[in-house]
This record gives C-alpha cells, sequence and structure tokens, in this order.
C-alpha cells in the first residue's frame, strides 16, 4: 500500500478544467457544448461531470446481502397445470417469489376464472415461504379473493395482490364501468383483505404502461406515484391509516437495458416517494418491483435480448429494486420454453451470488452522472406529477389526454433523433438469423366473472405498448 502510494505521489492531481482542456483539443475547432447529448424526454447528459456534492437524499433499507433482492418469476402460460409446473421449476431452480399473470382467454397470461383455477396454478407452492403475485388487469379484486382463498387465512402469508386497475385502463384506454368504481372496488376488498393478511402487499402503483407505449423515464415515474396517491386515497376511504396506505402500496417501474438510466430512475422513485409520503405524514419507505422492459427486445435476432436483459437486470439491482421480473429473450417471439425460463433466473442469480451485486448498499451514490441524473429526472417527474394533480389526479389527467400527450413527445422526439442503434436489427445484423424456440399454445378460454361495474365506461387515449426495434424488422 505504501509503495503504491508513493508512486502515486509522482502524478500531479487531475483536475476537471485539465480533463476539459484535453477534450477540446480532440474536438478542434467544434465548442465543447457539442458533446452535449439530451434524452429523449430533453434532460441533458454532459460528457464530464465532477463528483457529486452529496448523494440523492431518500432512506437506504436494510437488505439481506445473500438475497438482496427477489428473484420473481412470471408465468403465463394459459393451461393452469403447465403454468404450475413452471412456478415449481423457477422456485425448486432459485426464483424466490412467483407472478401469475392471469387471463380468462388464455391470450395473455393463465386461463384463471375462479378460485379453483387459480389454486390449480399454486398446487405445491408454500405460500409462507415463497410470495405470490398477481398480475390480473380488471380481474384484480376477484383475483385478490382467489389467492386469499388459497392462502386459507394464514396470517403469515406472503401474498402481492398487485390490483392495479389505473395500469389497465392507461393501456386500454377504457375501462368496464366507470374506472372510478374500480378503484372504489379495489380500496374495498384491499382493506377487508389487510385485515387477514398483515404482510401482504395490496395495490401496485405502475408506471410501466409508459414506458412500454414509448414513454420517458420521467414520466413513467410520474404516472408510478400519481397512481400511489389515487390508490392512497381510496384506500384511506375504505377506513385503511395513511401510514398503512402506503405501506400496503408498491411501485412498478420498468429496467431497460440502458442501465444507468434504469439505475437513476428508480433512486429517483425513493427520493419522491419519500417527499410525498412525508407530505402526507406517512413514514414508510418504498418498496419497488421492477420488471424487464418489453419494448427493448427484439424479434430478430433475439439471442441479443440476453445481453439486454442482463444489463436491465443489473440496472435494476444497482438501483435498488425490492423485486425484479427477468423477462425471458424470447418474449418478443412468443412464450418461453423450459431453457429460455432458465437463463432468466440464472441471469439475476450469477449477478446475485457471483457477481455479489447486493453487498454494497446504493453503490451508485456520489457518481456525478448518476446523481445528476437522479436530480434531472426527479425534478422532471416531479413537474409532470404536479401537472397531473393539478388537472385534478391521475384519471382525469388520463381522460383529458395529458399523459397521451407527454408519451407522444417523446416518441416524436425519438423519431426526430433517427432510427436508434438496436444491436442485431439496424446495428450489425446477422447473416442468418439464428433460429429461436418458443411455445405456442393454443389459448384455452375459461368462464370468468364479469369485470364490468354499473355506469358508463372510462374513456381515456390508450397507451398501446410498442417495440422499439419493430418498424425496423417489418423493413428487413
Amino acid at each position: 500500500m505504501t509503495d503504491i502510494a508513493a508512486a502515486l505521489a509522482d502524478f500531479p492531481p487531475v483536475t476537471a478544467d485539465a480533463w476539459r482542456a484535453l477534450v477540446e483539443k480532440t474536438l478542434k475547432d467544434a465548442p465543447f457544448e457539442s458533446l452535449r447529448r439530451p434524452t429523449a424526454e430533453g434532460l441533458p447528459i454532459e460528457p464530464l461531470y465532477e463528483p457529486a456534492a452529496a448523494p440523492a437524499a431518500f432512506p437506504l433499507q436494510a437488505r439481506d446481502v445473500e438475497r438482496p433482492w427477489d428473484v420473481r418469476a412470471a408465468t403465463a402460460h394459459p393451461d393452469p397445470a403447465r403454468a404450475n409446473r413452471d412456478l415449481l421449476t423457477d422456485l425448486e431452480g432459485g426464483a424466490a417469489s412467483g407472478l401469475v399473470v392471469i387471463d380468462p382467454t388464455g391470450e395473455r397470461g393463465v386461463a384463471v376464472g375462479s378460485a379453483g383455477d387459480l389454486a390449480r396454478v399454486l398446487e405445491g407452492v408454500m405460500l409462507e415461504l415463497a410470495p405470490i403475485a398477481l398480475d390480473a388487469g380488471y380481474l384484480g379484486p376477484k383475483a385478490a379473493d382467489w389467492l386469499g382463498a388459497a392462502a386459507k387465512s394464514s396470517p403469515t402469508a406472503l401474498l402481492a395482490f398487485h390490483m392495479d386497475p389505473l395500469s389497465a385502463f392507461a393501456r386500454s384506454g377504457e375501462s368496464p364501468g366507470p374506472i372510478e368504481s374500480h378503484l372504489v372496488s379495489v380500496a374495498t376488498v384491499g382493506a377487508r383483505l389487510a385485515e387477514t393478511y398483515p404482510k401482504a402487499s395490496l395495490v401496485l402503483a405502475s408506471g410501466r404502461v409508459v414506458h412500454e407505449a414509448g414513454g420517458g423515464d420521467a414520466g413513467e415515474l410520474a404516472f408510478a406515484i400519481a397512481a400511489a396517491v389515487a390508490y392512497a386515497k381510496a384506500l384511506v376511504r375504505a377506513g385503511l391509516p395513511m401510514n398503512e396506505a402506503f405501506g400496503r402500496i408498491e411501485l412498478g417501474l420498468a429496467a431497460d437495458a440502458d442501465y444507468f438510466a434504469t439505475i437513476a430512475k428508480l433512486r429517483a422513485a425513493r427520493v419522491l416517494w419519500a417527499r410525498v409520503t412525508g407530505a402526507c405524514g406517512a413514514a414508510t419507505p418504498a418498496r419497488i418491483e421492477a420488471r424487464s422492459s418489453g419494448r427493448m427486445l427484439a424479434a430478430q435476432d433475439a439471442w441479443t435480448n440476453m445481453l439486454r436483459l442482463t444489463s436491465a437486470a443489473f440496472g435494476a439491482a444497482v438501483g435498488g429494486a425490492d423485486a425484479l421480473v427477468l423477462g425471458a429473450f424470447t418474449d418478443a417471439i412468443g412464450l418461453p420454453t423450459a431453457f429460455a425460463r432458465r437463463q432468466s433466473r440464472n441471469t439475476q442469480l450469477v449477478l446475485m451470488e457471483e457477481a455479489h451485486l447486493g453487498r454494497v448498499a446504493d453503490p451508485a451514490a456520489g457518481s456525478g452522472y448518476v446523481e445528476a441524473l437522479t436530480d434531472e429526472i426527479a425534478r422532471a417527474a416531479w413537474a409532470q406529477f404536479q401537472a397531473i394533480e393539478a388537472q385534478g389526479g391521475l384519471i382525469a389527467a388520463l381522460g383529458a389526454g395529458l399523459v397521451a400527450q407527454e408519451v407522444q413527445k417523446v416518441r416524436d422526439a425519438r423519431e426526430a433523433a433517427g432510427p436508434p442503434r438496436i444491436v442485431g436489427v439496424t446495428a450489425f445484423p446477422p447473416s442468418q438469423d439464428a433460429p429461436v424456440e418458443v411455445e405456442r399454445p393454443s389459448p384455452r378460454a375459461v368462464e370468468a366473472p364479469s369485470a364490468r361495474l354499473p355506469g358508463p365506461d372510462g374513456r381515456c387515449p390508450a397507451l398501446s405498448p410498442v417495440r422499439l426495434a419493430q418498424a425496423h424488422e417489418a423493413a428487413k
């Protein structure tokens, strides 16, 4: 150590001005400012950053260094029996929890339409040890009761009901009955289940619908925070204390291949969560479920998606996600095979158990770039959140088209910047696409209770999901 220090003493300290001088020498007559690049939302990316004066202000949570985040495996095969086998294999293969995607039609998830159907999916799963989360759209309250029945009133059951009608409304552009009534239903069912299951999270305040529609990081975060406020108000009206209402909400965010943006976004989420809950007199830390981006995946040369998913997992882990749902590299083509599911699990396990990403809490703290980007995303998201609240809340902002307008601005800016560099599609495409195996089961619809509530349907401009590579793949 002394020898190293002595050797370094021969070198003068390097200042930011010295670095800038070297950069300007290579630029010749071009100004230094020409190296600045904005994000699609217009947030500035500087070519050079100095160490941050102070890290972003948000409370750090204690993490288990052996299992710093929850490896959550999604199950969406339409056959409940097959979904059960997939879920058990995931849990035996290193996953800590499962996410059951429910769709009675069997087109986009497991064909579940009753408590008995869900019980078949969860057969053999010990709910006191392996948390189970749901993704059921407008059927969320009914699916929550089905999951509650499967847990048999065990107070130690680890459940994430994840009711989230606001995302379903934004994605589809319509609701079966007034969307306000769906919030009341969520809050009523949630307040009842909260008494039986003290460890359960009730709702998911997710901004992923903005991300998947092509929106920016600040817009996604603003949507998630506004959704959390809307759900908290509904839960309080249903009888939960303010602190418990926020404590039963999880934030849902997307993890993208741009891992710096993912890290900064998750850190900014904790900053805004602390600000909102503090203003409401609550003192509960943010819990974040990150899901890998679907819009970043390519159908052409799909093997490259493994690298994108690894980058997304890295960003979510370093950013402090509490749970991570990492998709399969074949998701842009079809349902994953056992091989693809294993790759998804093992990517997280390598990062966790071999790369030791969870050994340090908030490892990006102090980085000039990450701290600046965290602050910029947080400020931009806060401004959009305030605009949503000024409109009358998220439902009113969706109905007025405010959220859709912000998403379209980002999509327009991205299109104006020219074709994106997507490895395997617009950059370095393969001479011959290597075949990828996927599952293509036939949908098997089941009867399910209607999600319709009395009253006129809600309407808003739909935030339809996109894949950034799709148009360029079609042009090949």
